[in-house]
């Protein structure tokens, strides 16, 4: 039995459907292609990124107070290194907090941030 040269050589798998009527792949360009949807809701999470930021620093300070080992605190700081950086809180503050490392330091500064948002926003 000769094989249709535009069916797929696994046709079982496929229940025969021939690959010029198969969907098409939502990665044909090499390049992430989102619905209108998807878009909305990248958007809206990049138009909130530093309340989310801020809430993640909530977190990491209820976490620190928490926190049982050295590793896990060490990793803890590491984070809310990252979070300062992502919401662009100068360098010299972000170091003088992470040098401190108390959980007490970074709480009082993220009051103060959570009132200039709650001010601006």
């Amino acid at each position: 039995m000769a094989s249709d040269p535009k069916t797929a050589p696994f046709g079982s798998d496929l229940g025969g459907t021939r690959l010029d009527q198969r969907a098409p792949q939502p990665y044909q360009t090499g390049v992430a292609e989102h619905t209108p949807y998807q878009r909305k809701i990248i958007e809206r999470y990049y138009d909130r990124r530093g309340e989310i930021m801020l809430t993640r620093l909530q977190e990491i300070v209820s976490e620190l107070a928490m926190a049982d080992t050295d590793r896990r605190r060490d990793q803890l700081w590491k984070r809310a290194a990252q979070a300062m950086k992502t919401l662009q809180v100068p360098d010299r503050l972000a170091q003088h907090i992470l040098t401190q490392k108390k959980p007490e330091v970074l709480a009082a500064n993220l009051r103060d941030w959570l009132t200039q948002a709650k001010r601006s926003g």
